[in-house]
């Protein structure tokens, strides 16, 4: 069971202009503690993202994250979007989302898996097995 959508959404950068981005988002049921965010790069190449479905379900009603991935609902040009900070040594970059698209996305994620049901979705012992078997 896979949950995809796929949005164009803004970077805002330091210098005061933006680009328009294009981002995948995936959640998959067999992994159901994560959320994967692709950021078309160039056009043969995305960068992922991966971060925890709580701190999405956090982030969109106030501000969350304390590492290399931060959200925070925001108004911006009269209109509700969810800010999305991500930070690496390769560089820094803010991200505007559309707060609605973004949310809907999220309510699909809970259809498939409940919040705190994730375990009944989780298989350890494949987890355990893919580990050992490096």
């Amino acid at each position: 069971m896979t949950n995809e959508a796929e949005h164009t959404e803004q970077i805002i950068s330091h210098y005061g202009g933006s680009t328009p981005v294009r981002s995948r988002w995936t959640y998959r049921a067999t992994e159901p503690y994560t959320v994967v965010a692709a950021f078309q790069a160039d056009a043969d190449r995305w960068v992922e993202w991966i971060f925890g479905r709580d701190l999405l379900a956090e982030g969109l009603v106030r501000a969350a994250g304390d590492g290399d991935v931060r959200f925070a609902p925001v108004t911006s040009g009269g209109r509700a979007v969810l800010a999305l900070e991500i930070e690496s040594p390769d560089g820094h970059a803010v991200l505007e989302l559309d707060h609605a698209a973004v949310q809907s996305f999220f309510a699909t994620t809970t259809a498939m898996v409940p919040l705190g049901g994730e375990a009944d979705f989780f298989d350890i012992d494949a987890l355990i097995e893919e580990i050992t078997n490096v």
